[in-house]
C-alpha cells in the first residue's frame, strides 16, 4: 500500500486513518506537527506459514503528493514485503566474518592510534612506526594486542548486522520509498543509516571495553572476559551505553561512506572494465569492418580488480567522513565515566578547533585502509563461496 498525503492543505487530511487487510495487517496514521505531517507505516506481514511473524516499521516524512489522501497503489509494499521476506542469512555470515578478521588483524595499528588520540602530547611530532615503537619500548610488545578479544567479538556481532541489515534493507527502501523506480542511492543511504544505527547499539559495550584495555593501565592486562565485568561492576551496565551517541557520531557516516561507495564504485567499474574495452576490427561476410568491444577483463580476473580497486576506495571515503567521529568515541571513553556528548565535542574543539577532530588522521588512514580494503575483498570472497554475487556484479 502506497499512502500519498499533500502538506498543502494540511486541514483536509484526516488526523487519524487505519485500515485492516487480511491475512497481513497493515495500519498507518497521520499526525500533524508545525504545519508538517508525518506519515507512519507499520506493517506486519505473515512471511512463513507457521506462527511465526517478521515484523518491520518504516517512518516517512510526507513533502510533496497529491491534495487529498488515497491508496493508489500496491506494489510498492509489497515488494517490499517480498524483500523481507527474502532476508538471506548468508549476508550475516559474510559480514561477520570480513569484520571480526580485518579488525582483529589490525589490532596493532588500532592500538597506537588510540593511544595517539588520548595522549596527543605523549606522541606529538611522532610518525605511526615511530610511536609503535614507543609503545613496544613503554609497555611491551604485548600491549599491541591491548583490546583484541572484545575487538574479535565485538566487530564480529558489529560486522554481521551491519552488512547483514544493510543488504536486506536496500531493496525494502528501494521499493517501499521509491516503489522500484529511479536511482538507487538515496535507498542505500537510508539502509546505510539504519545499519549503522543497529551496529552502533551492539558495538558500544565492546568498543568501551577495548578502549578503557588500550587507555587504562588499570585494565591493560585484562582479557575481555575480566575486564568487562570489572567495567560494569566499577561503572554500571548502562555506562556502557553512555557513549551511544558518539559511537552513531562515528558508525553512521563510517557504514555510510563504507557500504554505499563500495557498491557504486564496484558497479562502475564493472560497467567501465567489462564494457568498456578497447575495440578490435574485425571483416564481415561482405567486407564490412565492424568494431568488436572486448571487455578488458573477465572472470576471476575482474572480479579481483573490481572487489580490491572498490574496497581501497571505499576506505579513503570511510575514513575521511568518520575521523572526527572516531575523535569524539575516543574522548568520551578515555575517562572513567564517559562524559555528555555537546561537552565531549567542546573539550576537542578547546583542543585546537576543526583540527583536533583530525588528530590521528594519519595512522587511522593506515588502520582504516587496512581494515576496509581487507574487510570488503573478504566479504566478497566468502559471498561468492556462499553462493551469493559479487558487490556491483549484478
Amino acid at each position: 500500500i502506497f499512502i500519498h498525503c499533500d502538506l498543502s492543505s494540511p486541514s483536509a487530511i484526516p488526523s487519524n486513518l487505519s485500515l485492516s487487510l487480511s491475512p497481513s495487517t497493515f495500519s498507518y496514521s497521520l499526525v500533524r506537527r508545525n504545519k508538517q505531517t508525518s506519515l507512519f507505516f507499520t506493517f506486519i506481514m505473515k512471511l512463513l506459514p507457521t506462527s511465526s511473524f517478521w515484523s518491520a516499521s518504516l517512518t516517512l516524512f510526507a513533502l510533496t503528493s497529491p491534495s487529498v489522501v488515497h491508496v493508489v497503489d500496491a506494489g510498492a509494499a509489497a515488494a517490499a514485503a517480498n524483500a523481507l521476506k527474502d532476508m538471506d542469512y548468508r549476508y550475516f555470515v559474510a559480514g561477520g566474518v570480513c569484520a571480526a578478521t580485518s579488525h582483529g588483524l589490525t589490532t596493532p595499528v588500532d592500538v597506537v592510534k588510540t593511544q595517539i588520540q588520548a595522549k596527543p602530547k605523549d606522541f606529538e611530532g611522532l610518525s605511526l612506526l615511530s610511536s609503535a615503537l614507543k609503545v613496544i619500548k613503554e609497555q611491551g610488545p604485548q600491549a599491541l594486542l591491548a583490546g583484541l578479544g572484545p575487538t574479535v567479538i565485538g566487530y564480529g556481532v558489529e560486522g554481521a548486522m551491519k552488512f547483514g541489515v544493510y543488504e536486506i534493507l536496500k531493496p525494502v527502501f528501494y521499493e517501499a520509498v521509491f516503489g522500484g523506480v529511479g536511482d538507487t542511492t538515496t535507498a542505500y543511504i537510508m539502509a546505510s543509516v539504519i545499519a549503522g544505527a543497529i551496529a552502533s547499539l551492539l558495538l558500544c559495550p565492546m568498543e568501551s571495553t577495548r578502549i578503557r584495555q588500550v587507555t587504562d593501565p588499570a585494565y591493560k592486562d585484562k582479557g575481555l572476559m575480566v575486564a568487562l565485568p570489572k567495567l560494569i561492576q566499577e561503572d554500571g551496565l548502562w555506562n556502557l551505553f553512555a557513549g551511544f551517541r558518539a559511537m552513531l557520531a562515528k558508525q553512521v557516516p563510517y557504514t555510510m561512506a563504507k557500504q554505499v561507495s563500495f557498491d557504486i564504485v564496484a558497479s562502475m567499474l564493472y560497467r567501465i572494465l567489462s564494457n568498456g574495452g578497447a575495440a578490435a576490427v574485425a571483416e564481415g561476410a561482405e567486407g564490412v569492418e565492424a568494431a568488436i568491444v572486448k571487455p578488458l577483463l573477465t572472470g576471476d580476473a575482474l572480479k579481483w580488480v573490481v572487489s580490491v580497486c572498490s574496497a581501497f576506495i571505499a576506505s579513503l571515503f570511510a575514513c575521511i567522513f568518520s575521523q572526527p567521529g572516531d575523535m569524539i568515541l575516543t574522548e568520551t571513553y578515555k575517562s572513567a565515566k564517559p562524559g555528555p556528548f555537546g561537552v565531549v565535542v567542546q573539550n576537542i574543539w578547546g583542543q585546537g578547533g576543526v583540527p583536533a577532530f583530525f588528530t590521528g588522521t594519519g595512522a587511522r588512514i593506515v588502520h582504516v585502509g587496512l581494515i576496509i580494503t581487507s574487510q570488503l575483498v573478504i566479504y566478497d570472497i566468502v559471498k561468492q563461496a556462499l553462493g551469493l554475487p559479487a558487490t556491483g556484479s549484478h
